[in-house]
C-alpha cells in the first residue's frame, strides 16, 4: 500500500490505525504466552516459557532444539520431543529481539 502522507483519506488513516494497533498488541509488556516453540531468524529454534516484554521475547526453562527428529515438520513436537529430537538445556533467561521471531507454536505437555 502506497500512501501520500499529505493527502491521506479517512479510510487510509483507519487502515494505518489497524496496522499499528496490531503491532502494538504484540509488544504488550509482560504478556505470558506459556510454553512455546519459538522459531527465530538465522535458523535458531527454542522451546520454553515465553513472555513478551516490550520489544523483547523472554524465554525461561528453555531448550535449544538442535535437531528436530521429525519427518513432517515442527508440528510433530507439540506434545514433546521425539526419539530422534536433540535439544540442549539453556541456563538462565534468553532475551530475543521480537523482530527476530519468525513464529511461535504453542505446545502441550511433554516439554
Amino acid at each position: 500500500m502506497q500512501i501520500d502522507i499529505d493527502n491521506l483519506t479517512i479510510k487510509q488513516v483507519r487502515e494505518l490505525q489497524a496496522i499499528l494497533a496490531t503491532k502494538a498488541d504484540v509488544l504488550v509488556t509482560g504478556r505470558d504466552l506459556g510454553k512455546q516453540i519459538v522459531v527465530l531468524d538465522r535458523g535458531f529454534v527454542y522451546v520454553g516459557d515465553v513472555t513478551l516484554n516490550g520489544e523483547y521475547v523472554h524465554l525461561t526453562n528453555a531448550q535449544n532444539i538442535r535437531r528436530w527428529g521429525t519427518t513432517k515438520g515442527l508440528g510433530e513436537l507439540l506434545e514433546g520431543p521425539l526419539s530422534n529430537t536433540v535439544s540442549d538445556p539453556v541456563n538462565g533467561t534468553i532475551m530475543v529481539p521480537a523482530r527476530a521471531v519468525i513464529h511461535f507454536i504453542a505446545v502441550k505437555k511433554g516439554w
